[in-house]
């Protein structure tokens, strides 16, 4: 008899993950070990030593909030086959919502509201979407349009006649309570001031994280290990996946896939309203008309740098965040370090691809590094208008350089009607 038949079968199997090999957690920390490295010899060469100051990580820490809660409502909507480029309205909308309350009950009140503000925002979008079958971009679109026109209409007849408000913003709100961790953080700001090769950096990282840390960051941190278990190791996530891999298939074995997505995309839009409440009460402490800046669609990049999945969305945010908060400690100067930092990333590519034999990446490697060298080497601080614009070229460069390994649900956008798979 022969055996052919089950050698092929053996060699062709798929390996569990996809095919894909997964990062151990040893190889994981070797590796943020290693970028961190990277990025305290840039800080040494270049003398920028607010690059990793717990200052600078608190602040990074809480220009990120935003952007991976809205990053968190985008996957939440997408693993359900919707796509919500409707997370900037949502924002904006739990940031009015949000203040609104939080100034006349207090601030997790306006917390509350932020999340139902943003919510309502989410169901209009799955009404749109999921029972009507309007374009999910389009319908995005139409609700980030919409969000802008609703809460300066509301704003005229709220803020305005409110004492130390106006049509344009919200009278102050309280504040939410913050966390220092006692000795642990004096500790990590007294070894950040010595400036030492990587135990600095790490000091100044841990710093951040545990001096006057806001209860509703701690929040929106546990919010993204939770999403990871509810979708994936709940049959209620294994379900609402199902809708954006395969709804068809998900509606043979009993799964009620319009529910789902109503669920999926009112929690995605929750989560945005909760970022917009965290700006407004947690950021700034008042709603500004336009204070979310586009953190919505950045958000919705993060997701996508992520490749759907919230631990890679928690880094991409995290980048977006400290590349934001460059520019508002020592501008210039930081950012003018990170482009040494690139260049000397650009030259382990180039070794990295030459050990690989892609001769042709190396070059291309090579040829960029060369220029942000002499770059760095021919000026001492890089143009305002490019620090401004520092984070939207961080977000463009990380899609495009994550474009080749990014593998989106594979219902995600396209209109189901119930009973189709008969």
């Amino acid at each position: 008899m022969s055996t052919v038949p089950t050698t092929s079968t053996a060699t062709t199997a798929p390996r569990k993950g996809g095919g894909r090999s997964r990062l151990s957690l040893p190889v994981v920390l070797l590796i943020a070990a290693a970028g961190l490295a990277l990025f305290s010899l840039t800080r040494v060469i270049s003398g920028a030593n607010d690059l990793t100051s717990v200052g600078q990580v608190s602040g990074a820490l809480q220009l990120a909030v935003p952007i991976g809660l809205a990053g968190l409502g985008g996957l939440w909507a997408e693993r359900a086959g919707v796509v919500n480029i409707g997370l900037e309205g949502m924002m904006i909308l739990g940031t009015w919502f949000g203040a609104w309350a939080g100034y006349q009950w207090g601030p997790w009140t306006g917390v509350l509201m932020g999340i139902v503000g943003g919510a309502l925002g989410g169901l209009l979008h799955a009404v749109m979407t999921v029972t009507f079958k309007v374009n999910h971009i389009v319908s995005g679109v139409a609700i980030n349009i919409l969000a802008v026109g609703v809460t300066r209409y509301l704003s005229n007849y709220t803020f305005a006649e409110a004492e130390g408000g106006s049509s344009k913003q919200s009278p102050r709100i309280g504040e939410i309570t913050d966390i220092t961790v006692p000795g642990l953080s004096d500790w990590m700001a007294d070894l950040q001031a010595h400036h030492w090769f990587f135990v600095s950096d790490l000091a100044g990282i841990i710093g951040g994280v545990v001096t006057h840390l806001s209860l509703l960051t701690v929040v929106a941190i546990l919010l993204i290990p939770g999403t990871w278990w509810v979708l994936w190791r709940t049959a209620f996530g294994l379900r609402l996946r199902s809708c954006g891999e395969n709804p068809v298939a998900a509606e043979s074995l009993g799964v009620n896939v319009y529910t789902y997505k109503y669920v999926a995309v009112a929690v995605s839009g929750g989560l945005a309203g909760l970022a917009g409440a965290f700006l407004a009460i947690v950021s700034t402490g008042i709603y500004q008309e336009g204070q979310t800046g586009g953190r919505g669609y950045i958000g919705l990049a993060a997701m996508i740098f992520g490749n759907w999945m919230p631990g890679g969305m928690a880094l991409g945010a995290g980048l977006f965040g400290f590349t934001d908060s460059l520019k508002l400690r020592g501008g210039a100067e930081n950012v003018h370090a990170v482009l040494l930092f690139l260049a000397i990333l650009l030259v382990a590519a180039v070794i990295w691809q030459l050990v690989r034999r892609k001769y042709i990446g190396a070059a291309v490697s090579a040829v960029f590094a060369a220029g942000l060298f002499v770059w760095y080497a021919l000026t001492d601080e890089v143009p305002s208008q490019f620090v401004d614009a520092a984070p939207y070229v961080a977000t463009l460069l990380v899609l495009a350089l994550s474009a080749q390994r990014l593998r989106m649900p594979k219902a995600d956008g396209v209109p189901y009607f119930k009973g189709q798979g008969k």
